[in-house]
């Protein structure tokens, strides 16, 4: 880590600050209750400890590692709606049945996660913790403009360098990440946030080439090949690569023992800066929100339905992140640069 601990905790704080007093409102009410449940397993999980020690000092904090999970599961059945609650998680906690944020958003209390944070190498911690940093007007601003030109727009075409992937159809309606609630039927998920997703309104319209820089292993970490891997689709299925590596072809393997095809379905618009081509960290789940574009591989993606596509049937959802040059929806180019120009 080029910062040291306590420049680090002390940003990790500012940023938490600004989630939960912003985006979660909490404080609001004087009667609010909040718990963080932790372990300190990682680097990352302790501090993030810290920084919540730091911005909720009157919250109930619970070590997942020391606490027997019985007690754990009564100090959560005591919380009211719009209580708070922060997982602090090196890995991702269990309590046996108990899906702890499916059962607490049933409940209508807010929950944060911060998941699988021993993944993070130490020298990537400061780039994760610029990554919860919260730029409402940013992310309120450019993510609903961007939901309102998909979901408008009657075609696309992905550039990735002398590489073009062709949207010959209209998308289905994105769906937004960018920590606005209000009209969501809960509050909260995994942080950091920053993302506009969708996918073709027909899978079969999806054709061309495609250039990915980075993609997901078998161990849920990003890999990043020496020579972009180039995507030959026809038909919303990969049916050919170009400058695939052994870890690459290893995935498709894996996708075609099970679902004999490789589909192509999430189109996903990371909006967080502090992601980039260079600045990365080792999670899939977190640099998803990468700013750019990246896919999905596999027939999983449960926020739509497709004839022919049963939820729950498909089993893998592969993220793979795309060397973009420019994005364009019928004739306006929304992403070039490295950013999104809407």
């Amino acid at each position: 880590m080029n910062e040291n601990r306590e420049v680090l905790t002390r940003k990790a704080a500012e940023n938490i600050e600004g989630i939960v007093r912003e985006v979660f409102t909490y404080g609001t009410n004087e009667h609010e209750q909040a718990v963080v449940v932790y372990d300190t397993n990682s680097t990352l999980s302790c501090i993030l400890y810290e920084a919540y020690k730091a911005v909720l000092p009157e919250a109930i904090f619970i070590n997942f590692n020391e606490t027997a999970p019985e007690e754990i599961l009564t100090i959560l059945s005591s919380l009211n709606p719009s209580d708070f609650v922060a997982l602090i998680q090196s890995k991702n906690f269990r309590l046996d049945a108990f899906r702890i944020r499916v059962e607490l958003f049933k409940r209508k209390i807010k929950v944060i996660e911060h998941p699988h944070l021993e993944r993070m190498k130490e020298d990537e911690v400061p780039c994760f913790i610029d990554a919860l940093a919260y730029d409402s007007h940013y992310y309120r601003t450019v993510g609903p403009a961007l939901k309102a030109k998909i979901d408008a727009a009657s075609s696309g075409v992905l550039d990735s360098g002398d590489e073009l992937l062709y949207y010959d159809c209209p998308f289905e309606s994105a769906k937004l990440n960018i920590g606005d609630y209000a009209e969501m039927p809960n509050t909260g998920g995994q942080f950091p946030i920053g993302e506009v997703f969708t996918e073709a309104k027909d899978l079969e319209a999806l054709h061309g080439r495609v250039n990915i820089f980075i993609f997901s292993d078998v161990s849920y970490q990003i890999n990043k090949p020496e020579k972009p891997v180039t995507l030959i689709i026809e038909k919303g299925v990969v049916v050919e690569t170009e400058n695939a590596t052994p870890a690459f072809d290893e995935i498709m393997a894996l996708i075609r023992e099970k679902e004999e095809e490789v589909w192509v379905r999430e189109l996903g618009f990371g909006l967080n800066r502090a992601f980039t081509k260079t600045d990365t960290v080792s999670d899939t789940g977190t640099y998803e929100r990468m700013c750019g574009v990246h896919l999905s591989l596999g027939r999983k993606h449960g926020m739509y339905g497709k004839p022919g596509f049963k939820r729950g049937d498909g089993r893998f959802h592969i993220d793979v992140f795309v060397d973009t040059k420019t994005f364009t929806l019928d004739d306006e180019v929304i992403f070039k640069n490295e950013a999104w120009v809407v």
